[in-house]
């Protein structure tokens, strides 16, 4: 094995992390007998050689090694080496992908070119492989050879004749899924595929089986599917809670049933996506959003607003695979457990005690081929949701936030049964349903009496403590204060007397708004607390944040305490907070006037335009601002404009003589300073004709700046019945997917978000409301 390993100049290539000089230890590593180097250097594979789905020259230069590794029967764990190859090879490249690349591009899109190649031209092993004596080779042959082969036919008929005589349960349903994959992948095959799979699931196989056939074809063939699929997949769940009769070969044998016993219980799943980030494309002198989680996918992100850093909860619901691609650098792998053994604990963790772990899989495929088929997919999940299957429960639950997310629909009944879970004595289905419930806001309002029950059950949950960085509340709290419900005050007034306040408990007090009064003090004596050292920003930017929700003029003293005194570290961020605050407080902020006159003195600048912004709202002196905010217009950072030129907006009619200013931003590269300044433009001079067309064209080409365009359409009147604007209103409602839905991942906020922007549609189309002329 490995004949010429030492031939090859490997010290010539990198991969992600430099030379690539310790790929040839990592492929012996993979054929050791030692596990935990199997896994060291198979973590090393995906987290270096194969990062993140990158191919490299070296990993070109794995793969006839690869190859014998996976056919040599003396290899343990080969079924990993077969996911590896399969993950190498199987990128497909199509023409609208191949018109997209750039210069920087070719040499990766060769690569991956090569790849492919390379790895289909031995794919002809994995027709051996389907019949290993290892079963882990067994499970991962079929879908190398759906993924790679170029000859769909013998491979459809191959997993056709070795499903009747395969023992395993697991890799008789990923033959299943590899006959949905070489529908997908080959489309003039598919009606073949869907006639076997409908096959599958009317015959009397087993429940697991004829679920699996169910869900492939909800991939490749929906139409195909039963009418009644939900009463279907219903009485399949409630057989493979009940069935105690044997299978062989995936066929019935005996029809007795007995209910099963409840599962075991086991340590809770970590949360997927729970660190802290700031979001893609922040300004410097931003400062990052307390409530902000990990953010989605970085395309997402990048057509996000500068200034706004993408929210998000914990991450997208898992989908099967080994998902072991992004590791750590190979030199840090031996610090610590690496990604891919916690993957296999993770996995295993949420496996034990379930009596069908891949169920959730299998369902999870099932709604991604139902897709908007929503009302279809809402009675499913209140199924689920009344199972008396605890673990079934617990995947509706999450896979009732991932619809509800995505797609727009009546929900009212599914979110009552979710709130249901709440007081289930099992932790993991208590807390899956407060995370689904925190992310809803107003859409929780039929689980409010559940929430408020759970909270006042469960104190020690009002706060959440991390290992590193500071306490959050509980998402039971955030849930009950996002829904403006008072009963969730005293949770959040003993989370203000904890020795470190909650990062996020500002924002939970916003939410509630004047129910939060009482809250107001406890504030503003922390705030008055607060040491202004290094750590001032940490501490008193939740505070900040709460009482600028408030609108608490009587802190304007200590706020104004912070301004004056904010630290060189993090110090920006602190006064950008300080002064929204003292913004929010309008006239009340009297004792601020000098300070802010003062900070104006350096037209140009951030810290001017944003005091400036706070001095209009305190003292509505035009003449001392409108200077300072024409000079920002012309700042460096295209952030900075931007917050200048709503400034100017908000200065209303006072502010007219910037309109010709404005109006030349309105070709800016930049769409996000475009919209900013044909708001403006439309606040200054009230004629929307210029404006509007700046914002519909905007509003089609980034979906992103759709709230702040229906925002302002509101504010302008009742769109005329057949003007463009009142076209892409009608447009918006009627679609039935979230504007901002997004695959691979989404933020916190998505639904609040996109639910803001359907009552801005309709107010927009409708209301009464607004200002100007809109010709």
């Amino acid at each position: 094995m490995f004949a010429g390993i030492d031939e090859v100049d490997w010290a010539s290539m990198e991969h992600a992390y430099g030379p690539a000089d310790d790929v040839p230890g990592l492929l012996r590593g993979l054929a050791s007998a030692d596990p935990a180097e199997r896994e060291m250097a198979l973590d090393g594979m995906y987290g270096a050689v194969h990062h993140q789905g990158d191919v490299y020259a070296c990993t070109l230069a794995c793969i006839p090694f690869l190859f014998e590794l996976a056919v040599d029967p003396g290899v343990q764990d080969r079924g990993s080496v077969v996911e590896l190859l399969t993950s190498i090879g199987g990128f497909d490249l199509d023409e609208d992908d191949e018109d997209e690349i750039d210069e920087d591009e070719i040499e990766g899109a060769a690569n991956y070119a090569m790849a492919a190649a390379a790895v289909t031209a031995g794919a002809g092993v994995f027709f051996e492989l389907i019949a290993d004596e290892d079963p882990g080779v067994r499970l991962a042959a079929p879908l190398a050879l759906a993924t790679l082969h170029r000859h769909p036919v013998r491979v459809l008929a191959l997993l056709r004749e070795r499903l009747p005589v395969e023992a395993d349960e697991e890799v008789r349903l990923a033959l299943v899924e590899a006959a949905g994959r070489v529908a997908l992948r080959h489309r003039p095959l598919a009606g073949r595929v869907a006639d076997w799979l409908s096959l599958l699931a009317a015959q009397a196989y087993a429940p697991g089986l004829r679920l699996a056939a169910l869900a492939q074809l909800a991939r490749c063939a929906p139409d195909v599917l039963p009418g009644d699929v939900v009463p279907v997949v219903s009485g399949l769940l409630g057989e493979l809670r009940s069935t105690t009769g044997t299978y062989r070969n995936g066929t019935a044998e005996k029809p007795e049933r007995a209910e099963r016993a409840e599962p075991a219980e086991k340590p809770e799943k970590a949360d997927v996506g729970a660190a802290s980030a700031t979001g893609a494309g922040l300004a410097p002198a931003t400062p990052p959003d307390p409530e902000a989680g990990a953010a989605p996918q970085a395309d997402a992100a990048a057509e996000a607003a500068p200034d706004t850093g993408p929210e998000a909860g914990p991450g997208p619901e898992p989908e099967s695979g080994t998902g072991a691609g992004a590791g750590a650098p190979v030199a840090e792998q031996s610090a610590g457990p690496t990604r891919v053994g916690q993957l296999r604990a993770l996995s295993a963790e949420e496996s034990a005690g379930r009596s069908t772990p891949w169920a959730a899989d299998l369902l999870r495929t099932l709604h991604v081929g139902l897709d908007d088929r929503v009302d279809d997919r809402t009675a499913l999940l209140a199924d689920q949701l009344r199972s008396p299957d605890r673990w079934q429960r617990v995947d509706a639950v999450r896979m009732s936030g991932g619809l509800i997310r995505a797609w727009r629909g009546s929900y009212d009944g599914l979110v009552r049964l979710i709130g249901e879970q709440l007081a289930d004595p099992e932790p993991r289905l208590a807390d899956a349903a407060s995370h689904v419930l925190e992310e809803l806001f107003g859409l929780a309002a039929p689980a409010a009496d559940a929430l408020a029950a759970r909270l006042a059950a469960d104190p020690g949950a009002w706060v959440k403590a991390w290992a590193s960085g500071p306490p959050g509340l509980g998402s039971t709290v955030k849930a009950l204060a996002r829904l403006g419900d008072a009963r969730a005050v005293p949770a959040l007034a003993a989370a203000l007397e904890r020795s470190e306040v909650p990062h996020d408990v500002g924002y939970a007090i916003g939410h509630l708004g004047a129910a939060a009064a009482p809250l107001a003090g406890a504030l503003r004596r922390r705030l008055g607390e607060v040491s202004l050292d290094e750590g001032a920003y940490d501490r008193a930017s939740p505070l900040l944040a709460g009482l600028t929700g408030l609108r608490a003029g009587e802190a304007a003293p200590e706020v104004l305490r912070v301004l004056r005194g904010a630290p060189e570290y993090r110090g920006e961020w602190l006064r950008t907070a300080a002064l929204r605050a003292l913004g929010s407080f309008g006239p009340a902020a009297q004792c601020a006037v000098p300070e802010l006159r003062a900070l104006i003195r350096r037209p140009g600048t951030a810290a001017a335009t944003e005091a400036a912004e706070a001095l209009w709202a305190v003292a509505g002196d035009a003449d001392a601002v409108l200077p300072v905010l024409i000079e920002g217009l012309r700042a460096e950072h295209v952030h900075d404009r931007r917050t200048a030129a709503s400034a100017l907006g908000g200065l209303g009619p006072r502010a007219a003589v910037v309109a010709p200013r404005l109006r030349a931003l309105l070709a800016h590269d930049e769409l996000w300073l475009r919209v900013d300044a044909a708001i403006a433009l439309w606040e200054v001079s009230g004629r929307a004709a210029e404006s509007v067309p700046v914002l519909l064209a905007a509003w089609e080409k980034n979906r992103h700046v759709r709230v702040r365009v229906a925002e302002v359409l509101a504010r302008m009147g009742p769109a005329g019945a057949g003007s463009q604007a009142a076209h892409v209103l009608r447009a918006e409602l009627a679609s039935v997917r979230r504007h901002n839905a997004m695959d691979g991942g989404y933020g916190s906020h998505d639904t609040y978000e996109d639910e803001k922007l359907l009552a801005l549609c309709r107010r927009a189309l409708h209301g009464k409301t607004g200002k100007g002329n809109t010709e």
